[in-house]
C-alpha cells in the first residue's frame, strides 16, 4: 500500500511539473513599482526598484517628468506623473539581458489615474528598432484603475519616437521580440486637471536572451 502512494504521489508531481512547463500562459516578466522615495523630477534611474531594469525616457517634455509622492492620503502611491510636461513625453524599461516575447496569451497590466482627456497607452520598442503604440488605453478615473491589456486584442500603431506621436496602422508587427516595453500619453501634461498617473506596471510573457 505504502509503495502505491508512492507512486500516485510521484505521478501527481510529475503531472503537475509538465502542466507548468506546458503552460500557455506565459509569466510575470517584470513588475515595476517605483522607489518609495520623495517626490523628485525628473523621473530617473534612481527611481527604478527592479535592479534588473533601466529607464529610458523619449521625447521634449522628459525634463519634467515627476516621480510623485503625496503624505496624504495614507495609501497615496509613488507614481510617474506627467502634469508638468511642456511637450510629448514617453517612458520605457528595458531588461538589462533579455527581451520578452509578447504573441499569444502575453498580458500587460497597469494601475493609473488619469485626469482630463489624457489615455495612458502602452508603447513598444521591438529588436529591430521600430516602435509601436497601443490603439487600446486607459482612461481618465476619479480613482487609481487596474487596466489589463490582452495583448492580442491590441491594434498597433507605428510610434515616432523622436515626437512622441503616431504615424499610422502597423501592419501584422512581429512582437515576438521586444526591447523595451513603456508608456504614453501622447500629448503634453496639463498639470493636475489633465495628466497621466502610472503607479505600477506588469509585463506577462516568454523571455527572450538578447
Amino acid at each position: 500500500m505504502r509503495q502505491l502512494y508512492i507512486v500516485i504521489i510521484t505521478t501527481l508531481v510529475f503531472s503537475g511539473e509538465l502542466l507548468g512547463q506546458n503552460s500557455y500562459r506565459p509569466g510575470l516578466f517584470f513588475r515595476e513599482d517605483w522607489k518609495e522615495t520623495p517626490a523628485e523630477i525628473p523621473l530617473n534611474q534612481n527611481h527604478v526598484k527592479d535592479t534588473e531594469l533601466t529607464v529610458q525616457l523619449y521625447g521634449d517634455g522628459i525634463d519634467s517628468l515627476k516621480k510623485s509622492h503625496h503624505d496624504k492620503p495614507d495609501d497615496d502611491p509613488f507614481y510617474v506623473w506627467s502634469g508638468l510636461c511642456l511637450g510629448n513625453w514617453m517612458v520605457t524599461l528595458k531588461h538589462r539581458t533579455k527581451n520578452v516575447d509578447l504573441t499569444e496569451f502575453a498580458k500587460i497590466k497597469i494601475r493609473t489615474k488619469q485626469s482630463g482627456l489624457r489615455e495612458l497607452r502602452i508603447s513598444l520598442k521591438l529588436a529591430n528598432g521600430n516602435w509601436l503604440v497601443s490603439d487600446l488605453s486607459a482612461g481618465s478615473s476619479k480613482d487609481w484603475q487596474i487596466t489589463e491589456f490582452n495583448i492580442q486584442d491590441i491594434v498597433w500603431h507605428k510610434l515616432d519616437a523622436k515626437r512622441i506621436t503616431e504615424t499610422g496602422v502597423a501592419n501584422d508587427p512581429d512582437i515576438s521580440n521586444v526591447e523595451e516595453i513603456g508608456f504614453t500619453d501622447l500629448v503634453p501634461g496639463g498639470k493636475s486637471s489633465a495628466s497621466s498617473r502610472l503607479d505600477w506596471i506588469e509585463v506577462y510573457g516568454k523571455p527572450v536572451l538578447r
